[in-house]
């Protein structure tokens, strides 16, 4: 017999405020992860996400017996997939999809499977994922020997992509449309109706490869957008123009939006998956590929403005504020930000010095060539000051920046 509603692979970013919604509807819900360290913070009730309305919603759903977690699945009637899908970096820049952790989440539900049950992928993955999910499993059931005791075609398969800011994943959760596409039309009727328990955005159902299509393409779009915006700022230094200011006054024209710039393109999905596309349409993706060169290479054109600071210094302090992906997150997934103290380290330039607080330590490979303080002494102790990430916490601090060298890559603090 079933033992749970939900079994949700997958505690990470996705999979937490996922399980938690859920369980807070009165689904039994079960969390699966490999990180030992995730499974016995979820049965404690304690959240690595750093939400505050999540973690209480999660603590909460642990406490009163809806939520618990475990190192591998149980019979539910949904099974869900949240794990991660990074890229394999390959000679030349080439960057292609790893499918490993969802075919290994896959392939694990296959001892606990039963007839009429159903995976829904949650991960952002390469058109065709889906498809591939229904080959593991019936692959694994084989192997198991259960592929003749099950009814396989009974078995449901769909993608139905998140949508969510980090920083307000419970409302975005809750508020936002959601795309439910499945391998076949009861697929996607049988998913929409799971997710409208806790959904209030419109619903849509399509088939798996448009769902799995549309959540690419929003990130990529995107994508491309910050290129124009990062190139233009680039073109702006060249010339000496605020580009801030360049971009408030062209957005007075009622169609344009340009975006704002930054020290590139971070987190797990506008940086990644434009590569999902890219790896399976090389020949029709020209514009997409010119767009990651240009965010790619945004991080690089910002050492460069450190290093020609620095060669007014004998020995300087740099002070690197913010080594997140975006503001006010705990999220280093993909950060540019981390990616250029990482090479301000590596130039030996002087010393280094970074602030994040919402960040408590820092990588390995970085963590022996930096000091981490507080925001108001890297600033006080530095020559040149990199404001890497607009975290509101740096506010306070313009006033500390008189006789500073500021290289500001978001446009943060007031013009001077």
């Amino acid at each position: 017999m079933k033992k749970y509603d939900i079994c949700v692979i997958g505690l990470g970013y996705i999979g937490i405020p996922t399980a938690s919604i859920f369980a807070s509807k009165g689904k039994k819900v079960l969390g699966v992860d490999v990180l030992r360290s995730r499974v016995e913070g979820v049965n404690a009730g304690k959240s690595h996400v750093g939400e505050s309305d999540i973690d209480a919603l999660m603590a909460e759903a642990v406490k009163n017996g809806f939520l618990r977690a475990s190192s591998v699945p149980e019979s539910s009637d949904f099974y869900i997939v949240a794990v991660p899908t990074p890229f394999k970096r390959l000679d030349g820049g080439r960057k292609i999809p790893d499918l490993s952790y969802v075919e290994a989440a896959t392939r694990s539900v296959a001892a606990c499977i039963e007839n009429s049950q159903m995976l829904i992928l949650e991960s952002t993955s390469p058109v065709g994922t889906t498809s591939k999910m229904r080959d593991w499993l019936k692959d694994e059931l084989s192997k198991l020997g259960r592929l003749e005791s099950v009814d396989f075609d009974s078995i449901n398969f769909a993608h139905c992509p998140e949508r969510i800011l980090p920083g307000k994943m419970l409302a975005e959760l809750v508020a936002n449309d959601r795309i439910c596409g499945g391998f076949t039309p009861e697929a996607a009727e049988r998913a929409k109706a799971l997710y409208s328990c806790f959904c209030k955005g419109e619903i849509f159902t399509t088939d798996d490869k448009t769902a799995e299509m549309a959540k690419l393409t929003e990130n990529a779009s995107r994508d491309v957008a910050i290129a124009f915006a990062n190139e233009l700022s680039i073109v702006c230094d060249k010339f000496g123009i605020d580009v801030w200011e360049l971009i408030k006054l062209a957005n007075r024209h009622p169609r344009v939006n340009i975006l704002s710039p930054g020290p590139g393109v971070g987190g797990h999905c506008i940086a990644v998956d434009p590569w999902f596309i890219i790896s399976d349409a090389e020949a029709q993706t020209p514009l997409m590929k010119a767009a990651r060169a240009v965010n790619d290479g945004k991080p690089d054109f910002v050492v460069e403005k450190v290093k020609r600071a620095a060669k007014n210094f004998k020995n300087p302090s740099i002070a690197c504020l913010g080594v997140t992906f975006k503001a006010n997150v705990n999220d280093v997934r993909e950060s540019p930000a981390m990616e250029i103290v990482s090479k301000i380290c590596d130039l030996n330039l002087g010393r280094v010095l970074v602030a994040d607080p919402h960040v408590d330590s820092l990588p390995q490979h970085i963590a022996g060539k930096t000091e981490k303080t507080s925001p108001e002494l890297a600033v006080a102790g530095s020559d040149i000051v990199v404001l890497l990430v607009d975290h509101r916490e740096f506010e306070s601090l313009s006033g500390l920046l008189k006789d500073k060298i500021l290289i500001d890559t978001k446009g943060f603090f007031p013009k001077r």
